[in-house]
């Protein structure tokens, strides 16, 4: 995680927390002539448009404070939708039993996406994988693969 990304880490938890909130990720990019903050809220029943809002008021304001980032910034709240991403271990033990659809960045089994069940999240002596089912085979994928890992909508 990068420095300022911690930060807001820091700010936005105990603010999303005291309105029942949780923080699902938080990134902060460098731009051309300023910064990206995104930042994606949920909670068990979803949020609002209008919830983003305020959240944004009120964490713009503690960024403000903080000087984090520093200069001029774009801030983004919203929530990470149907096709949530997925980011932290407990994301990916929470959604097991759910479909997903998997970025890496080497090849297993000649492929880099998969698109299938995620069965389990394992700890084997200290490294993190994902047990993925897709078209009828089981699939170990270690989590630092890993590029990108998102729920998928279904009907």
């Amino acid at each position: 995680m990068q420095p300022y990304e911690e930060k807001i880490w820091q700010l936005a938890e105990p603010l999303l927390a005291s309105v029942g909130m949780e923080l699902v990720h938080a990134e902060c990019l460098r731009m051309k002539t300023r910064w990206m903050v995104r930042v994606y809220i949920d909670r068990e029943e979803g949020v609002t448009l209008d919830e983003c809002a305020e959240i944004s008021d009120q964490l713009g304001d503690l960024l403000d404070v903080h000087d984090v980032p520093p200069g001029p910034y774009t801030l983004e709240v919203s929530s990470p939708g149907l096709d949530r991403p997925l980011f932290r271990d407990k994301d990916f033990l929470k959604y097991r039993g759910s479909r997903v659809s998997l970025r890496l960045s080497e090849k297993i089994d000649g492929r880099r996406h998969f698109r299938g069940e995620l069965i389990d999240y394992e700890d084997e002596g200290g490294r993190k994988v994902l047990v993925v089912r897709d078209t009828g085979k089981c699939f170990r994928i270690p989590r630092e693969a890993l590029v990108k890992a998102n729920l998928e909508y279904e009907l």
